[in-house]
């Protein structure tokens, strides 16, 4: 009888993890903070459609804000980036509302009396389709001479 090869232990398992060992570290939430640079700078290059520059500057500020909150409690690290879209977002607000007297004097100034003219003749012309048309070629007559700009394409 022979004896079996000399086999050696097997090695012991590896230790367990200590039970107090810290959770991996969560990556920042920079999210909000670039949201909102990113919104207030489209909000400064919509400012002219005054709808576009409040509404999006106040989406921005908003953003902005909250992203300052979560710099402050440690879940964010772009505070620089937030300020930056808070800032942007109340100078699109301010770049949009300067723009409501420079549109409400233009569409006064260029259109303003006519369109009153033209409610008014529609309302005297009621339902009578043939004056309501008349009127809408008088309507049409001076804008294109007033804007100097073809309203109706002709072959």
């Amino acid at each position: 009888m022979t004896e079996p090869p000399y086999q050696p232990e097997t090695p012991p398992p590896p230790p367990m993890p200590y039970a107090g060992q810290a959770p991996p570290p969560v990556a920042p939430r920079n999210g909000l903070g670039i949201g909102a640079l990113v919104i207030a700078i489209i909000g400064l290059v919509s400012c002219l459609t005054v709808v576009g520059g409040v509404l999006l500057g106040v989406v921005a500020v908003i953003m902005g804000l909250v992203a300052r909150g979560r710099v402050k409690r440690g879940e964010a690290d772009n505070g620089g980036v937030a300020l930056a879209g808070v800032v942007l977002g109340f100078l699109s607000i301010l770049a949009g509302l300067a723009f409501i007297p420079i549109w409400v004097i233009f569409w006064n100034g260029v259109f303003g009396v006519t369109v009153n003219e033209y409610v008014d003749c529609l309302n005297k012309a009621g339902q009578d389709s043939t004056a309501r048309q008349q009127c809408t070629e008088q309507f049409r007559q001076h804008l294109e001479t007033s804007s100097a700009l073809p309203l109706t394409t002709e072959p």
